[in-house]
């Protein structure tokens, strides 16, 4: 008998080694912009280079490791949602969500490693990864569905992921337009 919890430690994996390959990219950017605007050198009295290169990568990778699992806790409720709407269950051959998909992500997550010092190519291959996994789950998904099921749940991700991704680019905006209009020089 298989082991259905076989695969179950990969989502945390996943979001570990892509927390911690954006803050280490995160980690070397900010040293660079810190020593451009003359910080580096206050902060360098308080503690030393490895200190503080440990310091930051602490705290950027708990900051990516909340964001990758908001969006993983949001991705699966909004993909729950989606089937409860769009999935004609059959009580002799119900769907089920294969967990071997999650080595997807995971071998997405060891490359990341290989772009970490370039942002445009660890977010390349943090969409390429989310891209290759959504198809193959769609796929998989098309066994136990009809067609104008999976064309709904699609669209349905689709459109909910998109009012997601409009409203908070919609807050940051005006929450650095009104940053900026309180400002004493603007």
């Amino acid at each position: 008998m298989k082991n259905p919890y076989l695969f179950g430690f990969l989502p945390l994996i996943t979001i570990l080694l892509f927390s911690m390959t954006f803050g280490l990219f995160a980690v070397n950017e900010s040293l660079v912009l810190f020593k451009s605007i003359g910080v580096y050198a206050a902060m360098s009295e308080f503690l030393s280079d490895v200190e503080l290169r440990i310091f930051l990568f602490i705290c950027f990778a708990v900051l990516f490791f909340m964001v990758f699992s908001a969006v993983k806790l949001v991705g699966e409720s909004v993909h729950t949602i989606g089937m409860l709407f769009f999935a004609k269950i059959n009580e002799d051959n119900p769907p089920q969500e294969s967990k071997a998909l999650y080595s997807i992500l995971l071998i997405g997550a060891c490359l990341s490693v290989i772009g970490m010092n370039s942002f445009i190519v660890l977010i390349a291959i943090a969409i390429g990864t989310l891209l290759v996994y959504f198809i193959a789950t769609m796929v998989r998904l098309t066994e136990y569905l009809g067609f104008g099921s999976v064309i709904g749940l699609l669209i349905f991700e689709f459109a909910i992921w998109t009012v997601l991704l409009v409203t908070l680019a919609y807050v940051l905006v005006k929450l650095y337009n009104s940053l900026l209009s309180s400002l004493p020089f603007a």
